[in-house]
């Protein structure tokens, strides 16, 4: 069995440069509602030197709200939106001799995308357009995910270890004093439940069935080294192997060629 972990980086983050010798991919903001070029070329540089995928984490254009404030915004717009975003980190990215190897939407965008087809299926098209090749990282059965699907992308389902759940499969929002996971045990706990038992115990109680092809760590919390190391050692304990999805996928389709 195994996993990957991810974190979204490039935002301003004091522990941006240890994680990235934790985690196995990258989602690096792309300036809409965190980061600038520089922050994006340091966070690529890092990545590369430590052999961390390398995704885009674009966003709604909401820098005063960190890309959390719910937008309803013309189809087009975000079209050009995604594809921007993901033109500034892949030019940085080949700048580097490295290579962007998936896309993850960023705060109130994943969000929306998560419920909302249509939305979902802008992001995947453009996505698709940039390149046909790129992963598209979204919430685990989601309708970013089955967007992605249905466009034939290489699609990771996501989970997340530090955030609580909603019984329709959806993260508790943000405004919600039980949103976050405050200790390591109960991360551990919840993500070891997600990986090997593809299920997870909603804020009411019920359990819900996942699926699980990378984990989500948040770099902008005050607990997310804390938390990475020990994720990481209990992954390890439970035999999961840690890499990253964009590797995992090569070797799949290199056994499928054989």
């Amino acid at each position: 069995m195994q996993i990957d972990l991810n974190a979204d980086l490039g935002e301003g983050g004091k522990y941006d440069k240890e994680l990235l010798t934790l985690v196995t991919s990258a989602n690096i903001a792309c300036g809409f509602h965190a980061g600038d070029a520089d922050l994006m070329r340091q966070s690529v540089m890092w990545a590369k030197q430590n052999n961390v995928a390398i995704g885009a984490h674009p966003a709604f254009p909401d820098r005063e709200n960190f890309g959390r404030t719910a937008m309803n915004l013309p189809a087009t717009t975000v079209y050009n939106q995604v594809i921007y975003q993901l033109g500034a980190l892949n030019a940085i990215a080949v700048s580097q001799h490295a290579k962007m190897v998936h896309v993850k939407p960023h705060g109130m965008l994943y969000n929306q995308a998560a419920k909302d087809s249509a939305l979902a299926t802008v992001i995947a098209q453009a996505i698709k357009d940039v390149d046909p090749t790129l992963c598209l990282v979204g919430l685990a059965n989601s309708a970013l995910t089955q967007a992605g699907e249905d466009h034939g992308l290489i699609v990771a389902h996501e989970v997340f270890a530090d955030r609580h759940y909603q019984d329709d499969g959806t993260l508790v929002p943000r405004s919600h004093p039980l949103a976050l996971i405050e200790t390591s045990e109960e991360a551990i706990e919840q993500t070891l439940e997600m990986v090997i038992n593809h299920r997870v115990r909603t804020l009411s109680g019920q359990w819900r069935q996942v699926m699980a092809d990378t984990v989500c760590l948040h770099g902008d919390s005050e607990h997310a080294l804390q938390f990475a190391k020990q994720l990481r050692k209990a992954l390890q304990q439970e035999n999961i192997q840690l890499r990253s999805f964009d590797s995992h996928h090569k070797r799949i389709k290199q056994e499928n060629l054989i």
